[in-house]
This record gives C-alpha cells, sequence and structure tokens, in this order.
C-alpha cells in the first residue's frame, strides 16, 4: 500500500464537458478521462481518495421529478444527493477498476455513501442563496412556497427558483468507514456532492436536510481528518489566475497560505461561485494542519504532483 495519501477532489468538467454532452454516457466517458488521469497520479506511488460534484445532476433528478409529479410523488433534495452520489460513484468506481486492469494494478475502488453533518444553527439556514430545480412562473413559486415551505426568489427576470442554505461541513458520518477502506488499500469514493446534509437532533439521530454543501468544503475536511499528504482541488483550469480574464491576468505556480488570504480578503481576484470557495476550501485544509494543496485541471493531475504544473499553495 502506498504511504503517499492525496485527496482529489473532482468538478463538474470532469464529468459534463459542455452542454452537448449530458446523457448517462457522456457523462461515464468523461468520467473515463478523469479516471485515467487519476491514475496517473497513483502511479507517481498515491493512493487517493475522491470528491466529486454533483450540481447538474441533482438538478436532471429534479427535473424529472416535477415532469413526473403529476403521476408521482417527488424526490428530496437530501435523497437526489444520495442518488447521484451511488450513479456518479458507479461511473467513477467502474473506470478505475477498468482502467486498473488494463495496466496491471492490483488497485480497487469503492464508494461510500456519505453523510455530512452540519449545524441546524448554521447562518445559511436564515439566508438560503443556492438555486436549485427549474425555473417557475410567480403564482407557482408562491404556491409552493405556502405549501411545502420553500424559500423562493426571482432570478432576474428570468423566472422565479426555489433557493436552499449552503452550511459548513462539521463532521463526516462515515469517517471511520472511509478510513479503514483507505487503510486497506482502497481508492475510496466519498462525500460525493458535499455529502448528504444531515443534522442532528437532541437524542443524536440523524435526519436529511434540504440543502447544499459545497463540494471542495466538504473534500476539504475529509483531507483534514484522514491526514491527507496532499488536497487537489481538480477544475477547468490548469492554474489559479490573478485578475482572471482581465488584460493584467497573472498565472500563478506558487502561493503561500498568507497569499492566498490576502488575496482572497481583496475580493477582486477570485469569483464567488468559481474561485473563491475552492481558495477557501484550501485555506481551511493548511490551518488545519495540512502541509500542501494543488489546484489544476483533471489532464495535468499527475504533472502537478510532479511539481511540473499547477498552482500549489503551501504555508
Amino acid at each position: 500500500m502506498s504511504n503517499k495519501l492525496a485527496v482529489i477532489a473532482i468538478g463538474g468538467n470532469s464529468l459534463i464537458k459542455d452542454k452537448k454532452h449530458k446523457t448517462v454516457e457522456d457523462q461515464y466517458r468523461a468520467a473515463g478521462e478523469t479516471c485515467k488521469h487519476i491514475v496517473d497520479l497513483m502511479q507517481e506511488g498515491w493512493n487517493v481518495a475522491i470528491g466529486h460534484g454533483n450540481g447538474p445532476q441533482v438538478g436532471f433528478i429534479l427535473r424529472r421529478s416535477e415532469l413526473a409529479a403529476h403521476e408521482l410523488h417527488e424526490v428530496p433534495l437530501d435523497v437526489c444527493g444520495a442518488d447521484t452520489q451511488g450513479a456518479i460513484g458507479y461511473a467513477l468506481q467502474q473506470n478505475l477498476r477498468n482502467e486498473f486492469r488494463r495496466l496491471g494494478m492490483d488497485k480497487r475502488a469503492v464508494t461510500v455513501v456519505t453523510q455530512v453533518e452540519v449545524s441546524a444553527d448554521d447562518p445559511a439556514f436564515k439566508n438560503p442563496t443556492k438555486p436549485i430545480g427549474s425555473f417557475m412562473d410567480e403564482e407557482t413559486a408562491l404556491r409552493r412556497k405556502e405549501r411545502d415551505g420553500w424559500d423562493v426568489v426571482e432570478d432576474a427576470g428570468r423566472g422565479w427558483r426555489r433557493v436552499v442554505a449552503s452550511p459548513l461541513p462539521k463532521r463526516i458520518v462515515e469517517e471511520d468507514a472511509v478510513k479503514t477502506l483507505i487503510d486497506a488499500g482502497m481508492v475510496v469514493i466519498t462525500v460525493g456532492g458535499g455529502g448528504i446534509p444531515v443534522v442532528a437532533d437532541e437524542n443524536g439521530d440523524l435526519k436529511g436536510v434540504a440543502a447544499v454543501i459545497d463540494k471542495d468544503f466538504a473534500s476539504s475536511l475529509l483531507a483534514t481528518r484522514i491526514g491527507a499528504d496532499v488536497f487537489i482541488i481538480s477544475t477547468a483550469v490548469e492554474k489559479v489566475a490573478l485578475n482572471f480574464g482581465k488584460p493584467n491576468e497573472k498565472w500563478l505556480d506558487r502561493m503561500t497560505l498568507a497569499e492566498a488570504k490576502q488575496y482572497l480578503a481583496e475580493g477582486i481576484h477570485f469569483a464567488k461561485g468559481s474561485m473563491a470557495p475552492k481558495i477557501q476550501a484550501v485555506i481551511n485544509f493548511l490551518e488545519a494542519g495540512g502541509e500542501k494543496a494543488i489546484i489544476t485541471n483533471p489532464e495535468n493531475l499527475g504533472r502537478a504532483v510532479r511539481g511540473e504544473t499547477g498552482t500549489h499553495i503551501v504555508k
């Protein structure tokens, strides 16, 4: 078994390449490409745990649920999370298994349907901001608000949408199982979509809630809890840039923790819905005791751990 452990958080581009390739088969092929890059990294002597996004896939389930509501019960958001963890995990673990077999590697991959505990008192529940599901007209939105207790907002003249909270992850419920599998040499796919958000009642019993946990935050917590040597965020760009998309754009090979905190605080370099949460997730990992993080794109995972590319963030 490898003595080097990486946690890799893979983004949406690892599963859906573009708007024309969204089918299950398209997603399976995209997952296969990403798995080849992960195995490239593993051939450098690393074992890995994998977190992943699930936003579009949850959206697909919700839309199907809406269209079938006249005949079938709707699917709660926490169950959508569980469904996507299973389906995406299946695609990843099968592709990994096939790649291991092709290369003659004695490795196994397994998916853990993972609950992540959040606080019922998290301020995010008082200010839901994460849009989910389809656009609605005002009448439908207000009816769902009254009947189902939804929070709804008007979205820039495009229609109304449901919004839910995005609370911070506090505890990975299946952490011990994940650790046991990693210690056995397994590649573990876990905290999919940020994990299924659950809250504990006064007796300690868990219950799913309608919320969305940021997958990079959950993967950062995972990396901390299992003692990862490196936390890797796989995204759409090879490196992080200051002033992204502007004439004075500057690509970064390296950042210190202090620099990352400074750039994030300046509020002009990293988009709130894109790179900013990734930088914050890296900061969380390093402040909790982690030594190194890397941000790069899937096709450069192997090169990045060799120090040839990517943005490396260190203390």
